[in-house]
């Protein structure tokens, strides 16, 4: 079952055809779909309106399917299905190279047709779902970014190689940039217990991973010592 807020925009200028497309698919998913019967006029409309879907015919007035397609692709993240009465293999491999992500050739039954969006649909929402997700365990500090998932680190786009305590420790102070983060914190936070007072691994542990980001000069910009509290990883970098 399609979400509340799903709707499709059918792009066939067909009048008869897209009335009948838009009326079954409506029914049997319970979605809103809207007709666009024109290529030029969809390309803004895919664009500032952003359907869930889009169903697009290739042969259109105004502009061709394919290139509607290729018009959006770069500022639309939903599915594209497209439709085309021409039957031809190599157009197919067209359609999916600049960017549809099915294809299906007139005339298109209306059950297969509806299976095809529903899966389409589940796909996208599946991947959002993870990518919303992937996106939270990822933080951006500056030039820094700190991934999670993948234990990866890259500074100016370039990747570098942490052990894990290390890794476990930039990912804490970026959790918290722009806060003075304790020695106590840090040691709690890394190894489960209190800091002594005496201890001289955080420290070490610092210095070693401002080595690795370049940072180890009497005056490091990224991981900044903050006198008599701990340390902080600066917005900034």
């Amino acid at each position: 079952m399609a979400k509340a807020e799903d709707w499709i925009l059918l792009v066939e200028d067909d009048e008869k055809l897209s009335n009948l497309v838009a009326d079954y698919l409506s029914g049997l998913l319970e979605l809103e779909v809207k007709i666009e019967p024109r290529g030029d006029v969809a390309v803004g409309r895919i664009i500032d309106e952003q359907p869930s879907l889009v169903i697009l015919d290739v042969l259109l007035p105004g502009k061709d399917g394919r290139d509607v397609c290729k018009e959006v692709r770069s500022r639309y993240n939903g599915p594209i299905l497209m439709l085309t009465a021409l039957g031809d293999e190599a157009d197919e491999v067209l359609g999916l190279e600049i960017g549809a992500d099915d294809y299906m050739s007139k005339p298109v039954g209306p059950k297969l047709l509806a299976a095809r969006v529903k899966s389409l649909l589940r796909r996208y929402e599946r991947q959002n779902r993870e990518q919303a997700a992937h996106e939270e365990r990822r933080i951006s500090v500056g030039s820094l970014t700190v991934d999670a998932l993948s234990r990866g680190v890259e500074l100016d786009g370039v990747r570098l190689n942490l052990t894990t305590s290390e890794f476990n420790l930039l990912w804490f102070l970026a959790e918290h940039a722009g806060q003075t983060i304790s020695r106590d914190d840090i040691c709690r936070e890394l190894r489960g217990v209190d800091w002594d007072g005496l201890d001289r691994s955080v420290d070490l542990l610092v210095a070693r991973l401002r080595k690795k980001l370049g940072d180890s000069g009497k005056h490091p910009d990224l991981i900044k010592s903050v006198r008599g509290s701990g340390y902080l990883l600066a917005v900034s970098a």
